[in-house]
């Protein structure tokens, strides 16, 4: 029987491994890098995305999964808001250079909150997913 109390949410973030937070957040921004370069048209779409998604997911589950980390649900929740707020500031940085308009969810606001969830969906897939590696392998969360 855990007899430990669980330490509260904010207490938790704060205890994340931050660097690799950061470092799978720019794992996932391969793929908007591929679509702004024109790489994704070039190798084909709809293929590439779908296959640099697929590629980054294992990346993550991975990542998490084979190592220590303290929190591996919260950590790929983090990923993906991180992912999803670098997502939406880079875009609202790049396609006014690159287009010479606002594009992507900025220029459409609506579009915020689904970013965000699906990618918080993403990140909590993946953690379920790095949970379930670490049980195989022995190692409880």
């Amino acid at each position: 029987m855990n007899t430990d109390t669980p330490l509260p949410l904010a207490q938790r973030l704060r205890g994340l491994n931050r660097p690799l937070v950061i470092a799978l957040t720019a794992v996932a921004l391969v793929r908007p890098l591929f679509s702004v370069t024109g790489l994704s048209e070039a190798l084909g779409k709809p293929l590439t995305p779908v296959v640099l998604t697929l590629a980054i997911t294992l990346t993550w589950i991975l990542a998490v999964g084979l190592s220590r980390v303290r929190e591996p649900l919260l950590t790929l929740l983090a990923a993906g808001v991180m992912y999803a707020l670098a997502t939406l500031v880079l875009s609202g940085v790049l396609s006014p250079l690159l287009t010479g308009k606002l594009q992507g969810p900025l220029a459409q606001p609506m579009a915020i909150i689904p970013l965000i969830l699906i990618n918080l969906v993403w990140g909590a897939f993946c953690g379920a997913c790095a949970i379930g590696l670490r049980r195989m392998r022995g190692i409880r969360s």
